[in-house]
């Protein structure tokens, strides 16, 4: 799956040039199943039509603060089903209700428009663009973050 959509996930995301094997993605699992066990973050898979298209979750769960980051990615060829919307409907509802936290965050970079839109149908809150705030595989590319905050 990675393989057959790596040219679309390398425009927005740093992680595909460093994951070219098997053993990448299993270094990756192990590192995600440690981090939950530790309350630090939570990955998960969306399946759609019984087939593996991306994954999602909280890239950061800071206790501290009571914030999450989520971060996501969907395979090209499944986007438009409103697949992500409700994954991250579901994520927020978790992070309000189950781990009570006040605040869910989004960033993405700014030209990474269905990013935004899935923001913006989430009713999140534009906070503020971030310059150069990441290194796409060359390109450096600015964040948009959408904030949302428990009511």
């Amino acid at each position: 799956m990675v393989k057959d959509n790596f040219t679309y996930l390398e425009k927005w995301l740093a992680w595909p040039p460093h994951c070219k094997n098997k053993q990448d993605f299993i270094s990756f699992i192990r590192k995600s199943l440690h981090d939950y066990a530790d309350g630090k973050s939570m990955v998960c898979g969306i399946w759609f039509n019984e087939q593996l298209v991306g994954n999602f979750g909280f890239n950061t769960i800071n206790h501290e603060l009571k914030k999450v980051d989520i971060g996501y990615w969907l395979t090209e060829s499944v986007q438009g089903n409103g697949i992500m919307t409700r994954v991250c409907k579901k994520l927020i509802d978790i992070a309000f209700n189950e781990l009570e936290m006040h605040k869910v965050e989004i960033s993405a970079a700014t030209e990474n428009f269905p990013s935004i839109a899935v923001c913006e149908r989430l009713g999140m809150k534009r906070e503020g663009v971030i310059s150069n705030a990441e290194n796409l595989n060359g390109r450096i590319v600015d964040h948009a973050v959408y904030g949302l905050h428990r009511t």
